[in-house]
Formats: structure tokens, C-alpha cells, sequence
């Protein structure tokens, strides 16, 4: 039961007063691309976190579409079926030394951010640091570089408590309470103020939570639950997924195609709570329903995790900053998403991406 909630990942609060997502157009922009037969002409594709997660299924992804990916790593190896792409150029660079950061940039189209340090304890301490000294860093390298589109991959839960009916829409005035999400909206602004008046453009992709197979969170549930230990608190919290294949093809598209430019929510379209989604997932994996918990039960296992990783020096595989980000319910609009990048889903719902869990 105790690392169950860690399925949740994330939340946060609001707070007043709204932005258009839509950032006034530059002159300068992503050349539009010419097709070569089923191919767009080749650019180059920098991914940082390409050994993480996220990253690596992007990676996976795009080798076949030719275009030439830079895939930095810092301590991690990359899997050794993307290592040895033809199209792959594996770079090793710091994120918290930024003389390491201009070779790596040097050339580059597109970058796509995912690098992080999630899992340590305490979040306070090191998210500052980690999600917006080390991104201000990568800005100033790409900047510098001139480089063309400059992705970050963010999430709902900055804009706080959110719905269907009042959805989030792209607003950079929230104060939420998860370090997380605080350090994370931190990004997206620095990301907007300092690619004004630059031939630099910028693109927040907010996700919905990614689920199929091969997915952090989903193997960490099936684990959890084969062993009967998955459980979830019993407070229902709204949420919107989106399935691998889905953030697979939109984050593609923001690479990719002309005139993408500002904040956009990339989501399914039906509302889940998080304890319908593992109820239905235990379903598809063949084990117990996971326990309804009290939520003071989830913030003890968070506290133990965290102590213990304190005392070990190493990290954390659950944090009461999690419980945090992931009791507050999310949902954004995908309108612009729909526009711009993907219009049509392959699984709309969890009903039609449940059989990617299996």
C-alpha cells in the first residue's frame, strides 16, 4: 500500500488575474520544413533528460523520422537500443555547469527539456536549484546559440485546483502550493520573459498524466499492485490523462510544424479520478482493487521515505510533496491543442487506451 499514492505525481493551489497563452508572433520563427517523400528535412533535435523516462520514449520515437538527435545525458547511460541509432548523437553535459552546456547546444534546431531531479528529499531544498537556476542555464546556452524553438515539458498543476468547467488555460499568475509545481511555473515564466525580442521561440507542453506501457508511474502501480501493497487515498481527485502514443505525436507536432508558440494543454478528453484510473488499471494487470486509505496513512509513508532516504543519502521513491501535487485535481484546455498540433487523438479516453496498460 505505501508507495501506491506515488502513482499520483503531482498538484497544486491558484491565485488570481489571467495571460493569453498566445504569445504575440515573432519575425524570426522555425523554418517552415520541406517534405521529402514521407520525411521533413533533417534537423537537429536536442532532448536533455534523454536517459529519464519521458525522454527516452521521445527519443525512441523520432530515430525513425531521420532527423538528427542530440541526446544529452549527464550521470545515466542511455538505453543501448538508442545509443546506437545511426541518427543519434549522444552528448554529456551539466546542467549546474554551464560551461558545459555551449557544445552541446551548438547547432541545435529544437530543444526539448525534460531534465530534472524528482526523486530526493527534501524537494525544498534542491527543486530552486534543480528545475530553475539549471533551466536559466540551459536558456542562456540556447539563447546564445541562436537556437530556433526552445520546448518545455510542464504540467496542469501549475495554474492549482482545476476543472473541467474551469479548466486551466494558461495562466503564469498562479501560486501553487507543491515545490514542484511552484518551480515549474518558475520555468515557464523565465522561459516567456527571456525569449522575448529573440529569434527564439517558446513552447510549454502542460501534460496531462502519460499512461501505457513502459511508463514510470504506470510500472511502479503494476509492481505495487502484483504484490498486493498498491493503495490510494479515498478522496476522489479529478484528473486528465493522456495516452504515450498521443504525448508521442503532439510533442512531435511541437517540434516539428510552423507557427507553434506559447502554452499548450495536451490532454485527453474525459475526466478520470485518480481512483477510478488504477481501479481500472488492477482490472487490465488481473489484481485486487487497491486499497481506499486514509490520506494521514499516504503522508506517513511519504515522511518514512523520506527520512530514510536522508539518513542513506539517497533518493527518495515517494515525498510529501507528491501527496501534495497529486491530491489537488487538474484539467486543462486543449483547445489550442487541438487547433495546432493534434487534432484528432488515438485514445480520446481511458476506455480506449486501457488495452496500452496491459
Amino acid at each position: 500500500m505505501q508507495l501506491g499514492s506515488l502513482i499520483v505525481l503531482r498538484e497544486l493551489t491558484s491565485a488570481p488575474a489571467a495571460l493569453d497563452n498566445r504569445l504575440p508572433r515573432r519575425p524570426v520563427c522555425v523554418t517552415p520544413h520541406r517534405i521529402i517523400g514521407h520525411v521533413e528535412s533533417s534537423r537537429t533535435i536536442l532532448i536533455t533528460g534523454a536517459a529519464g523516462n519521458l525522454g527516452s520514449h521521445l527519443a525512441r520515437h523520432l530515430i525513425p523520422s531521420g532527423h538528427r538527435l542530440r541526446l544529452m545525458v549527464h550521470c545515466r547511460p542511455l538505453p543501448a537500443d538508442i545509443a546506437s541509432a545511426p541518427n543519434v548523437t549522444v552528448v554529456r553535459a551539466d546542467l549546474g555547469d554551464p560551461q558545459t552546456l555551449p557544445p552541446a547546444v551548438a547547432g541545435a534546431d529544437v530543444i526539448v527539456h525534460f531534465a530534472g531531479v524528482p526523486f530526493a528529499p527534501p524537494p525544498e531544498s534542491f527543486l530552486p536549484t534543480t528545475n530553475t537556476r539549471w533551466f536559466g542555464n540551459l536558456l542562456d546556452a540556447a539563447l546564445e546559440a541562436g537556437v530556433q524553438r526552445v520546448i518545455l515539458i510542464s504540467f496542469p498543476h501549475v495554474e492549482g485546483p482545476t476543472s473541467a468547467a474551469h479548466p486551466a488555460t494558461g495562466r503564469l499568475d498562479r501560486r501553487p502550493i507543491s515545490v514542484h509545481a511552484r518551480t515549474r511555473l518558475e520555468e515557464e515564466r523565465l522561459l516567456i520573459e527571456r525569449t522575448k525580442g529573440t529569434a527564439t521561440t517558446p513552447v510549454v507542453l502542460r501534460l496531462g498524466m502519460v499512461y501505457g506501457r513502459g511508463i514510470l508511474m504506470v510500472e511502479t502501480a503494476r509492481w505495487l499492485a502484483r504484490r498486493r501493497m498498491l493503495g490510494v487515498w479515498r478522496e476522489p481527485t479529478i484528473m486528465q490523462l493522456i495516452s504515450t502514443a498521443d504525448y508521442l505525436r503532439a510533442t512531435e507536432a511541437a517540434i516539428l510544424k510552423p507557427d507553434v508558440e506559447g502554452i499548450y494543454h495536451v490532454g485527453d478528453e474525459q475526466p478520470v479520478t485518480l481512483q477510478h484510473l488504477l481501479d481500472e488499471a488492477c482490472r487490465v494487470w488481473g489484481c485486487p482493487r487497491p486499497l481506499r486509505v486514509p490520506v494521514w496513512m499516504v503522508y506517513s509513508v511519504a515522511t518514512f521515505c523520506e527520512v530514510f532516504a536522508t539518513v542513506a543519502q539517497t533518493r527518495s521513491p515517494f515525498t510529501r510533496d507528491f501527496v501534495r501535487i497529486g491530491q489537488v485535481s487538474y484539467w486543462g484546455d486543449t483547445r489550442r491543442a487541438r487547433a495546432e498540433l493534434l487534432p484528432e487523438l488515438e485514445h480520446p479516453t481511458l476506455a480506449s487506451g486501457l488495452t496500452t496498460l496491459a
